[in-house]
C-alpha cells in the first residue's frame, strides 16, 4: 500500500474536459513522484501473504458468482489452492523460513503468484484437460489380471503339501482363462459344421454331434493348450519376473520346481494328443500337437527376436477352430484322410473360421499391449506396439477390415444364412470404426481402451450370430414349432407327376 502527495493528486485531474489539450499533454509528461511504502511488513512477508491469499480473494470476485465458471474451474482451482497452500507450508516448515531467510521465502512464493496470474481461465482449462488425458493414457485400462498369477497368489497362502495347494499350483500352469476361451472357439466351429438332421431327437441320427466325440474334442484340446502354456512358462520365467502381469506366476515365485512343471507339460501334451487321436481322428490330433510345437517352440522364443511373433501367435489362435471343424467333418467323411478333412469338399468353412480368429487377434492384442508397452520394452519383448507404434495401428485396422470378407465367405460357402452378412457387418463395422480411431490417434485419447473393449465383445457376438444363423437352422426350428410339412424327394415328385400324366391320357375323349 502507498500514499500519494496532495500535489500529485491535484496534478492529475480526473475530468479531462476542464483542461485544454496542450496543458493535459504537459501534465502527462511530468514524472510521477516515487511511491512510499505505507506498510511496515517486510517484502518477503508480503510475498508469502500474497501467495496464500491469491485464490481466497478470487472466490470473492464477482466472476466467481457465475455458476458456469464455478462448475468449469471449481475443481482445478481447488486443487491449485491446495497445492499452493502446501507449498507455502513447506516453505515455512523448511530450514529457510521467512523469519530466518526472508529472501528464500519471497523467491519461492513470488513465482507461484506470478504463474497463476499469467494463466488465464481457458489456459488453465486446457492444461487440466491435457493432464487428464495424460493420466488416462498412463493408466492401465481395465485389463483382466493374469489368471495364473491370481491362482499362484492363492496357492502361496495355502498350507504346504495340501491337496488344494498342489491342485491350485498345477492349475495355474494352464492359464485357465485362456485355455477356456480356446476350447470355446473349437466347440463353436464344431457346431457350425453343416451336418444333416441337426435338430433330430436322436443323437445317432447326427454322428458329428455325438456326446462322446464332443467330450474327447474338448478334453484333448484343453490338455494340449495346457501343455503349450506350461512350456511357455518354463521357457521364460526370468522375463516374466520383469512384468507386473506375470511376475506372480508359479515358476517365478518358486511354488513349483522346474522338473515338476516339465513333467506336467509332457503328460498333458501326451494325454491330450492321444485323446484327440483315438477319440476324434488323427488329423485333429496332428493339429493339436502342431499347436503345442508352434506356441512353445516358435512363438515363445520369437517374442525376443522379431515382431513377427504376433503373426505366429495369430496362427496358433486360428488352429483350434480348424480342429473343431475337422472333428465334425470326420464323422461324415467317406475315407477320413487328412486331404479330405482339410482340403476336401466343404472344408472351406473350417478355414474361414480359422481366418476369423486369426484376424481378430490383431486388433485385440495390439490394443491390449498398448497399455503395457513400456513393460514389454523393459522385458525385452519385441512387440509392434513400441517398435513401430504407427504400424501397430495400421495392422489393427487392416485385419479389422479383413473380417468383412471372412463373414461374407461363411454365408457364400453355405455355413450360415445370407442374413448373417447384415448382422455381422454391423458388428464388424463397429470394431473397424474403433480401429480407425486407434490408428489415427496411435492409441492416445482413450482409443486403445475403446478398441480393446470392442474386440472383447466382438468375438462372442459374431460367433453367437453365426451359430444362431446357421444354414437351414431357422427353417428347421420353424418346422419343429409349427409343423411345416417337409418337401418330398425329387424322385417321389417325378413318379407322382408321371402317374398324373398317365391318368390324363387314359381318360376317354368326349367329342
Amino acid at each position: 500500500m502507498s500514499l500519494r502527495t496532495p500535489l500529485s493528486r491535484l496534478s492529475r485531474p480526473e475530468n479531462a474536459d476542464s483542461v485544454c489539450l496542450q496543458c493535459w499533454r504537459r501534465i502527462s509528461r511530468t514524472p510521477m513522484p516515487a511511491r512510499r511504502a505505507f506498510s511496515s511488513v517486510s517484502s518477503s512477508r508480503q510475498g508469502a501473504v500474497a501467495a496464500r491469499k491469491t485464490r481466497n480473494s478470487f472466490n470473492k470476485d464477482y466472476f466467481w458468482a457465475n455458476p458456469t465458471l464455478r462448475e468449469a474451474f471449481g475443481g482445478s482451482i481447488a486443487r491449485s489452492t491446495r497445492e499452493l497452500q502446501s507449498s507455502v507450508v513447506g516453505v515455512r516448515a523448511g530450514p529457510d523460513t521467512p523469519s530466518s531467510n526472508p529472501t528464500a521465502g519471497a523467491s519461492q512464493a513470488a513465482p507461484l503468484q506470478t504463474t497463476e496470474q499469467k494463466d488465464l481461465p481457458h489456459r488453465r482449462r486446457q492444461k487440466a484437460r491435457q493432464s487428464a488425458a495424460n493420466e488416462n493414457d498412463g493408466e492401465a485400462y481395465p485389463i483382466a489380471p493374469d489368471a495364473s498369477a491370481q491362482l499362484a497368489a492363492i496357492s502361496s497362502k495355502l498350507p504346504q503339501r495340501s491337496l488344494k495347494r498342489i491342485f491350485t499350483t498345477y492349475l495355474s500352469l494352464t492359464k485357465p482363462r485362456l485355455s477356456f476361451l480356446i476350447v470355446l472357439t473349437a466347440t463353436a466351429a464344431y457346431s457350425l459344421y453343416p451336418v444333416p438332421g441337426l435338430l433330430a431327437p436322436s443323437a445317432t441320427d447326427t454322428p458329428s454331434l455325438s456326446t462322446l466325440t464332443l467330450f474327447f474334442l474338448t478334453t484333448g484340446t484343453a490338455l494340449c493348450v495346457s501343455s503349450a502354456n506350461a512350456f511357455n512358462m518354463l521357457i521364460e520365467p526370468e522375463h516374466d519376473a520383469k512384468m507386473s502381469r506375470t511376475r506372480n506366476r508359479p515358476l517365478v515365485r518358486k511354488l513349483i520346481s522346474t522338473r515338476g512343471a516339465m513333467i506336467f507339460a509332457i503328460v498333458c501334451g501326451s494325454v491330450g494328443t492321444a485323446a484327440l487321436y483315438f477319440g476324434v481322428n488323427p488329423t485333429t490330433a496332428f493339429l493339436g500337437a502342431s499347436n503345442i510345437a508352434l506356441y512353445a517352440g516358435v512363438y515363445t522364443p520369437l517374442k525376443r527376436m522379431s515382431v513377427l511373433n504376433t503373426w505366429i501367435g495369430a496362427v496358433v489362435g486360428g488352429i483350434p477352430p480348424l480342429m473343431g471343424w475337422t472333428a465334425a467333418a470326420g464323422q461324415c467323411a467317406h475315407e477320413g484322410t487328412w486331404q479330405e478333412l482339410l482340403f476336401g469338399e466343404g472344408s472351406a468353412g473350417g478355414w474361414l473360421c480359422a481366418a476369423l480368429l486369426f484376424a481378430w487377434q490383431f486388433p485385440h492384442f495390439n490394443s491390449l499391449s498398448w497399455a503395457i508397452r513400456d513393460e514389454y520394452k523393459n522385458a525385452g519383448y519385441r512387440m509392434l506396439v513400441w517398435v513401430n507404434p504407427a504400424h501397430n495401428g495400421r495392422v489393427a485396422l487392416r485385419y479389422s477390415i479383413l473380417m468383412f470378407p471372412v463373414c461374407i465367405g461363411l454365408s457364400y460357402c453355405g455355413v450360415t444364412d445370407w442374413s448373417f452378412i447384415a448382422t455381422s457387418s454391423a458388428v464388424n463395422g463397429w470394431m473397424t470404426w474403433k480401429a480407425v480411431e486407434f490408428w489415427r490417434e496411435q492409441g492416445h485419447k482413450g482409443t486403445a481402451r475403446g478398441l480393446f473393449w470392442a474386440s472383447v465383445w466382438h468375438l462372442p457376438i459374431v460367433m453367437v450370430l453365426a451359430m444362431a444363423q446357421k444354414k437351414g437352422l431357422g427353417e428347421r426350428v420353424w418346422r419343429s414349432i409349427f409343423g411345416y410339412p417337409e418337401m418330398e424327394d425329387e424322385d417321389d415328385l417325378y413318379y407322382e407327376v408321371g402317374e398324373l400324366e398317365e391318368e390324363e391320357h387314359s381318360k376317354p375323349v368326349v367329342g
